[in-house]
């Protein structure tokens, strides 16, 4: 049973291998995607794209192989992001739908205030009935504030517009139980209830591309712990968003587990929070068992320097991630009250915000390993 198909709103990502050969980008997928796109749109449905090929197409351009070093990657994607936008432009007008570009970088949703401001921009170009194409920029993002990869792009933004399913469009048909160039009898995994479990089918992706399956099944894993299921299909396969949405058993469908929204799917998407709270067993247990806030009580050590109200990231004594959470205190007040019991915080620091450094409501647990 595939739940997500009659979602209402869609994010569909769509790799560069899909959009991309040889010789640059293929105006025919292109066309039959938006074809396809235009079909849902008179389902009813709301889609958002997020596209790759900026590179690819900025490589063909300048007839230039695939670059090595991010200066002239950041250039080539300058190149080849108006073209892509041109295509897509191109072939959703032909069906009466009108483009609008979207350049995200990590850093962008990782401030809260810009997550919002980007989530309301999403929010009201699909009330004008227009498709945003997102991409990642490429031009200004460097190693720190990178996504990695438009599929784990494209996870974050499903969690932003809150998406009721994410289709990841690739090479590939499938998950395969092994690698089918190896051995051309292996099966395709047709559902899987928890992405984490099959990390280790991951095999290596198309050189035009920057991910592969172990990140189509990270992004799979990050959408369902925020609730939404997620899809891998055959891209260049004509029709195939339709049939899939339709109910025909093509691809394989990854099951949601949470359903984490707002505040909570921010924080749960985080890629790099502020600092890190190091938890005793009792506070994991507390948090993950009993559903409770974060004591000072239960902190062992404090690392990086943060303010109130920014996100932390929680482990446990052993490094695993607990959860991230906005603290209710800054670093050097949690410095200063750790291991102590809430009733001592105002005579350790001279006043007391709240007696939980952060409260439950503020905090997304992450999966038991």
């Amino acid at each position: 049973m595939r739940p997500g198909l009659s979602a209402k709103r869609l994010v569909v990502k769509v790799g560069s291998a899909v959009l991309a050969g040889p010789g640059g980008l293929d105006r025919e997928v292109f066309r039959e995607l938006a074809r396809q796109v235009a079909a849902l749109r008179g389902e009813g449905r709301e889609v958002v794209l997020v596209s790759s090929g900026a590179v690819a197409a900025g490589m063909a351009h300048m007839a230039l192989p695939r670059p090595q070093d991010m200066p002239l990657k950041q250039a080539l994607a300058a190149i080849g992001q108006p073209l892509l936008m041109a295509l897509w432009g191109e072939a959703l007008g032909a069906w009466g739908l009108k483009a609008a570009q979207v350049l995200l970088t990590a850093e962008d949703l990782s401030s809260r205030e810009r997550y919002l401001n980007a989530k309301a921009t999403l929010k009201a170009l699909l009330e004008l009935g227009v498709v945003p194409v997102v991409n990642e920029n490429d031009t200004v993002a460097f190693q720190e504030i990178r996504f990695g990869d438009n599929d784990q792009l494209s996870a974050r933004v499903a969690a932003l517009v809150e998406a009721g399913l994410l289709v990841l469009l690739s090479d590939v048909d499938a998950l395969y139980e092994e690698d089918p160039k190896r051995n051309p009898e292996a099966k395709p995994i047709l559902e899987v209830a928890d992405p984490g479990s099959v990390l280790s089918h991951a095999g290596e992706g198309n050189p035009l591309g920057s991910g592969g399956m172990r990140s189509k099944i990270l992004a799979a894993r990050l959408a369902g712990r925020v609730g939404i299921p997620t899809l891998l299909l055959p891209g260049r396969r004509p029709g195939v968003l339709l049939e899939a949405l339709g109910g025909a058993p093509l691809g394989t469908y990854f099951h949601a587990k949470r359903r984490y929204r707002g505040e909570k799917a921010w924080l749960y998407g985080l890629l790099r929070p502020k600092g890190e709270l190091v938890l005793d067993q009792g506070a994991v247990l507390a948090l993950r068992k009993r559903g409770a806030s974060l004591l000072p009580a239960g902190i062992k050590e404090v690392r990086g320097r943060f303010g109130r109200g920014e996100a932390v990231r929680l482990l446990s004594e052993g490094g695993e991630e607990v959860g991230v959470g906005l603290a209710n205190y800054a670093s050097e007040e949690i410095a200063r009250i750790k291991g102590k019991r809430s009733a001592e915080i105002e005579a350790l620091l001279g006043y007391r915000y709240t007696e939980e450094v952060v409260h439950r409501d503020h905090l997304a647990l992450k999966e038991e390993a």
